[in-house]
C-alpha cells in the first residue's frame, strides 16, 4: 500500500474524556516580575510510572565490516501521518514500556519497525540527555539513542519488520554524509521532514562547513 493514498477525512474536536494518547491542560503560573499568567499545552498520557521519558527515538547507523571503506550509511523511515497529512520522513522512534530501558526500548523499535537488530553504541555517546520535543507546547519528551548494525550479522541479512495493523512504514537508508542535502531533496518533494532528522542533518552539516 502506498503511504501517499491516506488522507484526511475530517478534523473535529476531542472530548477529553475520549483522549488516550494526549490530553490539553491550563497551567497557571507566576512569570519572574510576580504576574500570575496562565499557560495551554499538551500532556501525554501514556508516560509509564517511574520512567523520566514517553519513548526513544533512534540513530541507527548500518556497516558492514566486510567493507571498510564502505561509508556510513542512516537508516531512515517513510510514514504518513494524520496531523500533518503528509508523509514524514523520520526516525525509528517509539514509546517506552514500563519498567523497560531507553537501549532496551530502541533495542524492541528498530527490530519491530524495520527487522534491523542494532547494537548501543559504547560509552556516553550511546544515550541522549532527555530532550523535549516542543517544550512551549507539550511535555512530551525521550532520548536519542545511537545504534549501529551490523550488517554481515545472519539476523540482519534479510530484515523483516514486525508492524502492528496500523502502522505502513517504508524503511530505507542514505549516506550520513549526505542527510543534509537529502532532506532539502525530499521538502521539494512534497514530504515532511521530522525535528530529529533535520537537527541530526544540521549537525552533520555544521561539521562538514566548521571543519569540527
Amino acid at each position: 500500500m502506498s503511504l501517499n493514498k491516506s488522507r484526511v477525512l475530517r478534523t473535529e474536536p476531542l472530548d477529553y474524556k475520549e483522549a488516550k494518547w494526549a490530553t490539553l491542560v491550563k497551567t497557571t503560573y507566576t512569570d519572574p516580575e510576580g504576574v500570575e499568567r496562565t499557560w495551554e499545552s499538551s500532556e501525554r498520557l501514556t508516560r509509564p510510572a517511574g520512567s523520566d521519558i514517553d519513548g526513544v527515538g533512534v540513530v541507527a547507523i548500518l556497516q558492514d565490516p566486510s567493507k571498510p571503506e564502505s561509508e556510513p550509511r542512516i537508516l531512515l523511515q517513510k510514514q504518513w501521518r494524520p496531523p500533518v497529512d503528509a508523509t514524514v520522513i523520520e526516525v525509528p522512534a517509539g514509546l517506552i514500556d514500563p519498567k523497560e530501558t531507553p537501549q532496551q526500548c530502541a533495542v524492541r523499535e528498530l527490530r519491530e519497525e524495520t527487522g534491523y537488530v542494532g547494537e548501543v553504541v559504547d560509552g556516553g555517546f550511546g544515550v541522549s540527555p532527555v530532550m523535549f520535543n516542543d517544550p512551549g507546547f507539550c511535555n512530551t519528551n525521550l532520548r536519542m539513542i545511537h545504534l549501529t548494525v551490523n550488517l554481515c550479522l545472519p539476523a540482519n541479512q534479510n530484515p523483516q519488520p514486525e508492524l502492528e495493523d496500523n502502522e505502513f512504514i517504508e524503511t530505507f537508508s542514505i549516506p550520513l554524509k549526505d542527510l543534509w542535502a537529502e532532506c532539502r531533496e525530499f521538502e521539494k518533494n512534497g514530504y515532511a521532514i521530522d525535528a530529529r532528522v533535520g537537527t541530526l542533518a544540521e549537525g552533520v552539516e555544521c561539521a562538514r562547513r566548521w571543519k569540527l
